[in-house]
Formats: structure tokens, C-alpha cells, sequence
């Protein structure tokens, strides 16, 4: 965990937009130097401009997380200019989503590339640059409640819940250096996911869903989500804290409960076989889900003002 974050040097991919944005904000509030990346320049003009209305500092970098040599250059030139990386936050994605048979194969192939390539890029280019000072910090990835809940959003639903088990594996694997994983797995929050499926790049060809309609993105803006920089300062709560799962949306509780408690239903109810558990105790469970390494609840951060 990261109990004292000023001064750390921290990455945000999508973060010039939305909940990204929200992300960098809550860290140069906390003192720290951010770079926030995205794929559109208009984008990262809006939150530099942001910033500095605000008397915070940022840097910027276009740079789109599905290309790989693109993203390590970008982990070399912060290295270069700041000496260090000691948080990464890969929330970069797409929100495409739909009945799953509704999807093309362009679909399957943008979804992936985005939001399970993208995360696995970022580990690639980003995460050793973490390792190599050897004084810890975090990683956070950010997944959904849709990875939790794979209710109505199809595919985007199958990416999202890939992060959570990547995030896992990758917080037991590095939590021995002082590194901290998290999957954060926000609720509806104000930003800009919806909008960015009718930004597609030309190689994706044609799509299965129909975009929103203007009407509906202009209907969400007054639903009482939660507002991207307070979402932005849970991510900061939880990197504090050390958590592995960040959640944001107590509404989420009840059924969360209910698809876990199906799950645990369908174990078979037979006896242990005990050679066979003896045999794969590696793969059974980890301290990291034991009761004496389990945090307590969050509280609600301060509201932004």
C-alpha cells in the first residue's frame, strides 16, 4: 500500500476523459505527478486546460494502449522525465455493449484488443519500470460491476470480468515487493465510456450494436450517478488502503451476495476427496482471502469541493 503518495509518479491511461480524468484529479489533489494518456488530442486539451483552471499540474500523452511499442515508449519517456513510476491505473476501455450474438467479429476483436490487451499492455510497459526501484507502489485496474454482475452487458461484461482474475493473480504475485493490485470495479458513473464506441477506429469494421442515440448519452448525463471525481477518490482510498477489490456502489451488495451464494450452490455435495486436495493445495486459496488479511468495509471519501 501506498499510505503517503506525495511526490509518487503516476500513469493514467484513459485519462483524459471521464473517470480517468476523475482518477488524475484525486492524485494531483493528493500531491502527486500525474500522467494522464488517452487516444484523442481534443480530449487531452480539455483536461489540461482542466487542470490548470484549477491551479493543478498534469502532463499528457496521446497514446493509444493497444499499441504495445507505443505504450513502452511512453514508459521510457516518463521514466526519462521523471526519474520513476510508482502507480499505474490502466482504465482505458470501451463500452460496447449488447446481446452477445448480436456481435460481429470486428466486435470480439475491438473489445478484447481494448480492454484485455490494453490492461496487459500497460502491465507490460508500465509495471517494470515499478519493479525496478524496488520500493513498491500499485497497480489498479480498472474492470466493472459488469465483471461481477454479467447481467446485460455481453461481451464488455466477459473483458471486464478478465480483469478481475488477471488482477488477483497479479496482486498475490506481486504483493511480496511491496506492489498492490486492485481491480476497481466502479458502478454507473458520469463519463464518457458510452460516447467512445462511435469513436472506432477504421480497422474494426463495421459493428453489430446500433450506437446510443443522442438523446439517450444526453438522458444519462442527469441520472444520479456517481460523479467521476468522486469515483476518481475511492481509486485513491483504495490504493491508501491496499485493497485488492475497489468497489464504489453499495447498491451492488444484495445481488453480488446472491450470484456468489448461486455459485457456491452448485458445488457438487459429495464427500472431499482427500487424495485429490492434498495433491492441488496451490490451487485452492491464497491468504490473501483469509479473514486476518481481509480489510474492513471503506467509508465514503470526503466530498470534492
Amino acid at each position: 500500500m501506498l499510505n503517503d503518495v506525495a511526490g509518487k509518479v503516476a500513469v493514467v491511461t484513459g485519462g483524459s476523459s471521464g473517470i480517468g480524468r476523475g482518477i488524475a484529479l484525486a492524485f494531483a489533489r493528493a500531491g502527486m505527478t500525474v500522467v494522464a494518456t488517452g487516444r484523442t488530442g481534443s480530449h487531452l486539451d480539455e483536461t489540461a486546460s482542466i487542470f490548470a483552471e484549477r491551479g493543478l499540474a498534469v502532463e499528457t500523452m496521446q497514446v493509444d494502449v493497444t499499441d504495445l511499442p507505443a505504450m513502452k515508449a511512453a514508459a521510457d519517456e516518463v521514466e526519462r522525465r521523471f526519474g520513476r513510476i510508482d502507480v499505474l491505473v490502466n482504465n482505458a476501455g470501451i463500452g460496447l455493449t449488447g446481446p452477445v450474438m448480436n456481435a460481429t467479429p470486428s466486435d470480439w476483436d475491438w473489445v478484447i484488443d481494448v480492454n484485455i490487451k490494453g490492461v496487459g499492455n500497460g502491465i507490460q510497459a508500465f509495471v517494470p519500470k515499478i519493479r525496478a526501484h524496488g520500493e513498491g507502489g500499485a497497480v489498479v485496474n480498472t474492470s466493472s460491476m459488469a465483471g461481477l454482475m454479467p447481467i446485460v452487458a455481453g461481451l464488455y461484461s466477459m473483458t471486464k470480468a478478465a480483469v478481475i482474475g488477471l488482477s488477483e493473480a497479479l496482486h498475490i504475485e506481486l504483493l511480496p515487493e511491496g506492489i498492490s493490485v486492485s481491480a476497481y470495479c466502479p458502478g454507473p458513473t458520469h463519463s464518457n465510456i458510452a460516447a467512445a464506441v462511435a469513436n472506432r477506429p477504421e480497422q474494426y469494421g463495421q459493428s453489430g450494436y446500433t450506437p446510443p442515440p443522442q438523446e439517450f448519452t444526453e438522458a444519462a448525463r442527469h441520472q444520479p450517478y456517481m460523479s467521476a471525481e468522486e469515483a476518481g477518490e475511492r481509486v485513491l482510498a483504495g490504493i491508501r488502503r491496499g485493497d485488492m477489490f475497489i468497489l464504489t456502489h453499495p447498491e451492488f451488495r444484495e445481488g453480488v451476495v446472491d450470484r456468489h451464494a448461486t455459485i457456491e450452490a452448485a458445488f457438487p455435495d459429495e464427500p472431499i476427496d482427500e487424495p485429490r486436495r492434498a495433491a492441488i493445495p496451490f490451487l485452492l486459496s491464497s491468504p490473501v482471502y483469509s479473514d486476518e488479511n481481509r480489510l474492513p468495509a471503506p467509508t465514503a471519501p470526503a466530498p470534492v469541493v
